[in-house]
């Protein structure tokens, strides 16, 4: 089965410890790692790709932070997937940098392709804001 990434744990973790604070106020990657118990270096990182990709706005200084700048509504689940992880593919014959030993001798290229799909269209319809909005722990 296909487990979702330790880093995207820590980015979705970090989103949404933010949606339950006061729009305006800020989150340092310290405080998520210390309230969640994550490696900081990790966190930060995820956080700061998060800002790069405009999903999060980060504020310099000694009070400074992040906070949500994206719309969580339109910001799909395969979106912060590829934010953190790169372009997502379930086999390694779809991945651009890797080339699969048995592809000229593969018969499942078709139905893998067509599963991929799947996941990504699955994964696409899936909003953070659905995901991570009022919901319990």
């Amino acid at each position: 089965m296909n487990k979702i990434n330790r880093k995207v744990e820590y980015a979705l973790m970090s989103l949404k410890y933010m949606t339950l604070k006061i729009p305006g106020d800020l989150t340092s990657a310290k405080e998520v790692s210390e309230t969640f118990k994550t490696p900081f270096d990790a966190t930060a990182k995820v956080m700061q790709v998060m800002a790069q990709s405009g999903l999060l706005r980060s504020e310099h200084g000694t009070n400074g932070g992040y906070q949500i700048a994206g719309n969580l509504d339109q910001t799909s689940l395969l979106n912060l997937l590829e934010m953190i992880e790169g372009p997502t593919s379930l086999v390694k014959c779809f991945q651009k940098e890797a080339q699969c030993e048995i592809k000229g001798q593969c018969n499942i290229i078709s139905p893998i392709h067509n599963l991929n799909q799947k996941y990504q269209d699955f994964f696409e319809k899936v909003t953070l804001k659905e995901l991570l909005v009022n919901h319990e722990s």
